[in-house]
């Protein structure tokens, strides 16, 4: 069987505290501009590259759809055409009768009857029985012996379907009947801080909705079954989180967790997609049946159908604040779309609610969120869910309230942002660094790109693209502002431990640990920890299957802090091994003795040695584990200490617009960063841009259309994520470091701050480029059309 490999893209990081400032290197556009410095040729701050760089940029990178193995059978899965029916019967009989199909399952085949699915709350069949609830979910699975005879034999079940009206509008889901055994509401949260009552002089409200965003991964989802003599299954899988799949796939089939085995292959990016188990139960149901190694590799129809997506949400603020600008209060009510189960929409929800009123200080709030069930595809994990809707809405009305005020945006946000000591709405105060502020002052002061007159009329680039029907003289330039916040690692009370080993023999160290690099670099960043401790230059990462310790998912920039936290306590306990004997044999403490350039020396000078001479012939190895302090869960008011960390970022955006089409085109995007420390620059800086990149999809294009609950055309000809010509200049203004003194080198999250933040500085830019209140995301064209209706 080809072996897979769990290497993957860098994670981001940097030096010791203080501002990064980026100089203008005249970049072209849709490239970033300036960066830090690379730093050091290894170790921590070194611009390392994945090691799987060059076989991912060649195509020979082995992902899950390329694994094969002796006597495959192909798997197909029958999905449901309703968002909501009554399943009266199942006949496989006509697929079963087909030549070449080695078996099919239903629900009938699940041994532990009523299991069920899911990360935070078990509530998903893993193949549908008695009901389906949305467009697109599993109701059987087939194995034949070609891919095209699995999915004729799949088309071919015959289900009884006794359709029902789908519940689609999150707003009616609260009065109508259960759509679900466990109901409707998946969780309120009535937030109240500070005096409920309190009135400022100046009061503006809006109302603004975020669409349905997909995660849209480079790989469609894929899997290989294979059975094992113990009457177990092994899976090869581009799992994110793959001690939790064991653990839901063991109880749903009856077995010992030990008999279930999860090997990580090649992962093509990662958010909800991958922390859906769905593909993998009826695998290993079908491997199980037949005794052969079963495939499957979904169609991207497929893809879109099958995987969670961002929550849609519905948002109404009313903020106060008096006649200098200084808010006195945020009131908000906030409706999410969990879609038909629950995944993680809780924790969502309260991100949502927790950061309802942005980076800035708010006195007094009242906030009430809600998520609900409906008919529609499910909503999970998308970078910095919750966060990036409230953004969206909280940054406008700060626009709403500098324009009634007759004062700029930046002068509104800047009498208003926080700062580490402030106490956010949830009575959490601030501990970590939240230099938003300075953040603010970075884009603000960073030159503006030039205006179309002051290029030559060859180089004019007019909104719509190089085959627009625009005419110049009805394009307008819009600036806008944001900013905004996420939280790190999981919230609530959320245990996060992660478990590393390292061990040395010679001159080259292993890293055993079973925290998957989905594309965030962690696989890169131990190889550059254990390079940083020992000073050995030759740091292999094993490949992740579960008979490793459980590290987690891969979200929130986890596994920077706790994985990576785990790897660096292995390493040191390695060093202590290794610098304890001669440290005794020249009478000082292994303290007194430095590891730097592969070399050991003592603090007066008498010792020096390589490392290499001291590890020859020796077998070291340390384990190790990271845990954060803990959070708690939001209480009954929405109070409560509920996150680890947070992490902040200012965008400006330049935008051109077509006033008479509504096409709009992102000049530039220009932001600052606070990244605690920068741990590899060039990742973090390539972490930058693709968050830029996703937040200017989720701003312009990016809208998965879903009609009374049916998903139209799931496919990259309807769902259009930015190409290389969409991407704008992207000014790296400044990268602040301020060292996060509980993080585990400081550093902090960056790949989703861009993503919250970016949607909200576009649509400023449209808003001040045309007056228009811009108000939902995707921005469509009669949005930004001067002539046409909001």
């Amino acid at each position: 069987m080809t072996e897979p490999r769990t290497e993957g893209p860098a994670a981001g990081g940097g030096s010791v505290g203080g501002t990064v400032t980026v100089t203008p290197a005249g970049a072209a556009p849709g490239t970033a501009e300036g960066a830090a410095p690379d730093g050091p040729p290894h170790g921590i701050g070194a611009s390392v590259p994945p090691a799987d760089a060059e076989a991912k940029a060649c195509g020979v990178y082995p992902y899950t759809a390329d694994l094969w193995a002796e006597g495959l059978l192909w798997a197909a899965v029958l999905r449901s055409p309703h968002p909501r029916a009554r399943i009266k019967g199942i006949d496989t009989a006509p697929a079963e009768a087909m030549p070449g199909v080695q078996a099919v399952v239903t629900h009938r085949d699940v041994p532990v009857a009523g299991a069920t699915l899911g990360r935070r709350v078990a509530d998903r069949p893993p193949l549908a029985s008695d009901a389906v609830r949305y467009h697109g979910e599993p109701i059987a699975a087939v194995a034949a012996d070609h891919p095209d005879t699995a999915r004729l034999a799949a088309a071919a079940i015959a289900v009884d379907y006794e359709t029902q009206e789908a519940v689609t509008d999150p707003e009616q889901a609260f009065a109508a009947g259960p759509l679900h055994p466990d109901g409707n509401v998946l969780r309120h949260i009535p937030l109240r801080h500070g005096d409920a009552s309190a009135v400022g002089e100046v009061v503006v409200e809006g109302l603004y909705r975020i669409g349905r965003q997909d995660p849209a991964p480079i790989g469609a989802e894929a899997g290989l079954a294979v059975p094992r003599l113990d009457g177990g299954v092994e899976l090869y899988t581009a799992a994110t989180d793959p001690h939790t799949d064991r653990d839901l796939l063991a109880r749903c089939l009856g077995l010992e967790a030990d008999q279930v085995k999860i090997y990580v292959t090649g992962v093509p990016g990662a958010c909800a997609d991958r922390e859906d188990p769905g593909v993998q139960l009826p695998l290993a149901l079908l491997a199980m049946r037949t005794g052969s190694p079963v495939k499957l590799a979904a169609t991207r129809e497929e893809s879109f159908l099958a995987h969670p997506h961002r929550h849609p949400t519905l948002l109404r603020y009313r903020h106060h604040a008096g006649r200098d600008g200084k808010l006195v209060k945020v009131e908000a009510e906030l409706l999410m779309d969990g879609g038909a189960y629950a995944d993680d929409s809780a924790e969502a929800l309260a991100a949502a609610v927790s950061f309802a009123a942005g980076p800035y200080v708010v006195p007094n709030a009242v906030i009430d969120g809600w998520v609900v069930r409906t008919n529609n595809p499910p909503s999970g994990h998308l970078r910095g869910e919750g966060a990036l809707q409230v953004c969206a809405a909280h940054e406008a009305q700060m626009d709403r309230l500098a324009a009634e005020l007759g004062l700029d945006p930046v002068t509104v946000r800047e009498r208003n942002v926080l700062a580490t000591g402030d106490v956010l709405p949830i009575g959490q105060t601030v501990t970590c660094p939240a230099p938003v502020r300075e953040l603010l002052a970075a884009v603000k002061e960073a030159p503006l790109p030039p205006l179309p007159k002051e290029l030559p009329p060859e180089d004019w680039l007019l909104p719509g693209g190089p085959e627009g029907a625009g005419e110049p003289g009805a394009v307008r330039r819009g600036v806008g502002y944001a900013l905004g916040m996420v939280h790190m690692l999981g919230a609530e009370g959320t245990d996060e431990v992660s478990t590393a080993t390292v061990k040395v023999e010679g001159p080259v160290a292993t890293v055993l640990c079973s925290a998957v690099d989905t594309g965030q670099g962690f696989a890169t960043l131990a190889r550059q920890i254990v390079q940083e401790v020992l000073g050995v230059d030759e740091v292999r990462v094993a490949p992740v299957d579960t008979d490793q310790p459980p590290a987690g998912p891969g979200a929130r920039g986890r596994h920077t802090w706790v994985s990576g936290g785990a790897v660096e306590r292995a390493a040191k306990m390695v060093r202590t091994q290794l610098l304890q004997p001669l440290a005794s044999k020249f009478g000082m403490s292994p303290e007194l003795l430095e590891i730097a350039d592969g070399k050991i020396t003592s603090y007066d000078g008498v010792l020096s040695t390589t490392v290499a001479e001291e590890l020859e012939g020796k077998e070291l190895w340390a384990t190790a584990q990271c845990r954060p302090h803990p959070t708690e869960p939001l209480d009954a008011t929405g109070q409560g200490d509920a996150f680890v960390g947070m992490a902040f970022a200012a965008v400006r955006a330049v935008v051109d617009v077509d006033v008479e089409l509504g096409t709009v085109r992102v000049v530039e995007v220009a932001l600052a960063q606070d990244v605690g420390k920068l741990l590899n620059p060039r990742q973090v800086r390539a972490r930058i841009e693709a968050g830029i990149t996703q937040g200017v999809g989720a701003a312009l294009s990016e809208h998965l259309r879903v009609a009374r609950g049916t998903v139209r055309r799931p496919d990259f000809a309807d769902y259009a994520l930015p190409t290389a010509l969409d991407v704008p200049h992207i000014r790296i203004v400044a990268l602040l470091e301020e060292r996060d003194v509980v993080a585990p080198f400081g550093a902090k999250s960056v790949s989703a701050v861009p993503v919250v933040v970016t949607p909200a500085a576009i649509a400023a830019a449209v808003r001040a480029a045309t007056g228009r209140p811009v108000n939902r995301l995707p921005i469509r064209p009669q949005t930004a059309a001067v002539t046409g209706p909001a």
